[in-house]
């Protein structure tokens, strides 16, 4: 799978953020804002997983029918990848 710049820079925005949490934790700043913090790195987190396995999913389905395979094992296999990742 090819993954794009733009999934690139959605992840290096999360290592940004989660290094923000850490300086937030070494400032020693309220716990509150520091879980609202680890909250938006979760939310970035599983934003990126679903992406990437709506295009996976979308690849491999594409991949089935043009050899003439039922794309349901596909579809089977991201539902367990979302699964996994909760």
């Amino acid at each position: 799978m090819d993954y794009s710049q733009e999934m690139k820079n959605r992840l290096r925005r999360m290592e940004g953020q989660v290094r923000g949490v850490l300086r937030m934790m070494e400032e020693d700043k309220d716990c509150r804002d520091v879980i609202t913090q680890l909250s938006a790195v979760r939310s970035a987190v599983d934003r990126a997983i679903g992406y990437i396995v709506a295009k996976n999913l979308e690849s491999c389905i594409r991949e089935a029918e043009s050899n003439g395979q039922n794309a349901e094992d596909a579809i089977k296999e991201a539902v367990n990848m979302i699964v996994k990742s909760r």
